[in-house]
């Protein structure tokens, strides 16, 4: 697919199918869901705050507000503090092939580009979000495939919210040109898994992914030129190019039941078995051991002090479900870190690689779980793989379920619901975008 394709799928590509626009809608107002229940984390306020008074536009026209906050910053500012705000309470969608996330990125940057587009249709933003996703997918993967390290998702996603930028405010196929070469060259290659060792509020550097891709857009329209896009315009990844606008691979990316990273949700998922189909119960466990693969395996090992190591913990995961039944944002945050019940049931658990859980790597997540009970009983889960992908779904029910449990802290039932109601609302002809944000930009109560 040659680059002139490429930008035409981008700026004035076809309305996806009506299969990709309801996923769009799904993810958009799940991803909402999670920025909801992440407003009162330190990360939020700190970024928000941070955005406002040293990202500030200059013009009234040049600003956009952050969500769930009122407060106005830059376009790049409002981006880069949701972002932020969301990659760091771990509950936000994903797409297995680029080991990372896209609509942490690339929701807040659709919120801050349309604020100057009031007449923008619901499923227009609908439209140029699939795209986005698509965009970033594919940069993800090429960058993956082409080099040797494993770069956090703001490395890449950084290029879908180029992307969805240059549509957005209408540049030309020269200036999306040199607005993603932007976005990938001051895209943030950081080594992921430095922060998977040491936990910290860098994340999954998606905070810086959205400014930088927001940036980009804004420096190619004012003139600025970036080198091409290797992982776009390089022969050697133009196989990941090659389907654009014919597989629509949004479609296939996961929704996370829980707020942890999920390369530890296989594990939750084979404790969850052995809880359903064995009765068993925290207080009954001698010890359990855990096998999964290797960067599961490599999580955060110790009783968790911030919920950065929270997020990153499979052991303390497993214990809080184990202990609750359920793991909410409550748990990850304060009090929850403290919780005797979870550090005792956290002190019997062992986790190991298993190889064969090993090769499955990135198409699943696959775990298992055998606990040894206090009866001398031994019990297994059998192999289970992460919940919420096309492989095992979450229901409707499930998700918008998931959505209230996240938001409740931050916003009011029918603020709530009213949320909810607009992801079949978008899909309506006579929708504006502008219904939903004035939903979710007004302070909190």
């Amino acid at each position: 697919m040659t680059f002139d394709e490429i930008a035409e799928f981008i700026l004035t590509g076809p309305e996806p199918p009506e299969s990709a626009l309801r996923m769009a809608a799904l993810l958009l107002i799940d991803t909402l869901g999670v920025a909801a229940g992440a407003e009162g984390l330190e990360v939020g306020r700190i970024a928000r705050s941070h955005a406002r008074r040293f990202m500030a536009a200059g013009d009234a026209g040049d600003g956009a507000a952050m969500l769930f906050d009122g407060r106005h910053a830059s376009i790049p500012g409002a981006a880069f503090a949701l972002a932020s705000q969301i990659d760091y309470l771990d509950a936000h969608d994903g797409y297995n092939p680029t080991k990372g996330h896209i609509g942490c990125a690339v929701v807040p940057a659709l919120f801050a580009f349309a604020g100057a587009r009031p007449d923008l249709g619901g499923r227009a933003a609908l439209a140029a979000l699939a795209m986005s996703y698509e965009v970033a997918a594919r940069a993800a993967v090429a960058l993956h495939g082409t080099v040797s390290e494993y770069h956090s998702s703001g490395a890449w996603n950084a290029l879908g919210v180029a992307a969805l930028g240059a549509r957005l405010e209408g540049l030309s196929p020269g200036q999306l040109r040199e607005a993603l070469g932007i976005a990938e060259y001051h895209g943030p290659r950081s080594q992921m898994m430095r922060d998977i060792a040491t936990p910290t509020m860098l994340h999954d550097g998606s905070g810086m992914g959205a400014l930088v891709g927001a940036m980009a857009v804004l420096l190619a329209r004012d003139g600025f030129t970036g080198a091409p896009a290797i992982t776009v315009e390089a022969p050697e990844v133009a196989d990941y190019w090659a389907d654009l606008g014919r597989d629509w691979s949004i479609e296939r990316n996961y929704i996370k039941p829980y707020p942890i990273c999920r390369w530890a949700h296989g594990a939750l998922n084979a404790v969850e078995t052995l809880m359903r189909e064995h009765g068993v119960r925290a207080e009954e466990i001698e010890r359990l051991k855990l096998r999964c693969f290797a960067q599961a395996a490599a999580l955060y090992r110790g009783l968790p002090e911030t919920t950065s190591q929270a997020q990153y913990s499979l052991p303390f995961a497993v214990a809080v479900a184990l202990v609750h039944g359920r793991i909410g944002p409550e748990h990850v945050i304060g009090a929850g870190l403290r919780d005797p019940r979870v550090a005792a049931m956290h002190a019997r658990i062992g986790v190991m690689e298993e190889p064969r859980h090993s090769e499955r790597f990135p198409a699943g997540r696959w775990s298992d779980a055998v606990a040894v009970l206090k009866d001398g009983r031994r019990v297994a889960s059998g192999d289970c793989d992460a919940k919420g992908g096309p492989e095992a779904p979450m229901t409707e029910d499930e998700i918008e379920a998931k959505f209230h449990a996240m938001a409740r802290g931050a916003l009011g039932a029918d603020r709530r619901r009213a949320i909810w109601a607009m992801r079949a609302r978008l899909l309506q002809p006579d929708a504006r975008f502008d219904e939903l944000a004035a939903l979710v930009t007004p302070a909190p109560g």
